[in-house]
């Protein structure tokens, strides 16, 4: 195997496992969201998949990796439903993390953002392309999870959700193409993309808002 078939292996193992841990994170924020509007298990479970899913569908479908994993690969199924249900029958032990609906978003949104970027790339994009498919990974489930609950997408109102998955999508290209290595630049650009969208959240920081009716 050459040095380029081995990179490219290590990129592959390292985007499926990125999308997983996305997966998990993504499907119980949009399960525990579900339990909060007191939807039932069905409810909860399409939430969750939807959560974790729509984001790296609308990915591989728009660079044309198609079937879309989250559709053939039956571990993305798999992961979400487990997450559904624990987060279903023991979503009080969840709820004892401190916001955590945005906790486990941000971590999601930090996988994603990373994962979709590394896809890109690996599918021969140019740098800029692949940041804005990183950005649309992490913001994708997201999104569709708050339109399924009547609610405005939270990517666009709340504290620096995209410019997040920006920054964490950013930062791997960069790394690409420094030639740094491939796991540690995905470790730092996700502890980023998590660690802004945290203190966002805390500080609460965002972009400016139109001034209309305003007195």
């Amino acid at each position: 195997m050459t040095d380029l078939e081995a990179s490219a292996e290590v990129q592959r193992a390292l985007v499926l496992v990125l999308d997983l841990c996305g997966t998990f994170a993504f499907a119980i924020s949009g399960a525990l969201a579900g339990v909060r509007r007191r939807l039932d298990v069905f409810g909860v479970l399409v939430l969750s998949f939807v959560a974790s899913s729509f984001g790296g569908i609308g990915r591989d479908v728009l660079i044309g990796a198609t079937p879309p994993a989250a559709l053939v690969d039956w571990r993305y199924l798999a992961v979400s439903l487990a997450a559904g249900l624990v987060t279903f029958f023991w979503w009080p032990l969840i709820e004892r993390l401190q916001t955590p609906v945005r906790l486990l978003d941000a971590v999601g949104l930090a996988f994603f953002a990373v994962a979709g970027a590394e896809k890109a790339l690996a599918f021969g994009l140019n740098p800029v392309m692949a940041v804005l498919l990183g950005m649309l990974t992490g913001i994708g489930g997201g999104m569709v999870r708050d339109i399924l609950l009547a609610e405005i997408p939270g990517v666009l109102r709340s504290d620096l959700y995209a410019v997040a998955a920006l920054l964490g999508a950013a930062m791997v290209v960069g790394g690409h193409l420094l030639h740094l290595p491939v796991v540690a630049t995905a470790l730092v650009a996700g502890l980023a993309c998590f660690a802004l969208r945290m203190v966002a959240i805390r500080r609460g920081w965002g972009l400016p808002v139109a001034g209309v009716g305003k007195n």
